[in-house]
């Protein structure tokens, strides 16, 4: 179920924050736990170090981005191959 159009995006006020102060040009990665954060337009351009649960996921906000929530950009979950020996098999004939 997704948030009231009532309430707003939900943006966490300390990122907002962190952010605001920072300028424009700093490359350097805000780190954040904050996954359910939405992507707003003054956040564009900047560096987010997002977590995944394990580690953290460098996110550079861009404009396509923007009602996006962090997390999105962040996977949880690797994908392994299926298969087994007959996908091996059948990659090395490939190759």
């Amino acid at each position: 179920m997704s948030r009231s159009i009532k309430k707003g995006p939900y943006v966490d006020e300390k990122l907002l924050k962190k952010v605001g102060e920072k300028s424009k040009g700093d490359k350097t990665p805000i780190k954040t736990w904050r996954r359910a954060c939405v992507i707003t337009p003054e956040m564009v351009g900047f560096v987010f170090d997002v977590h995944n649960g394990k580690k953290f996921i460098s996110v550079e906000a861009s404009e396509e981005m923007v009602g996006h929530r962090l997390g999105e950009f962040s996977p949880t979950r690797k994908f392994v191959k299926h298969g087994g020996k007959l996908q091996k098999a059948a990659d090395s004939r490939k190759k």
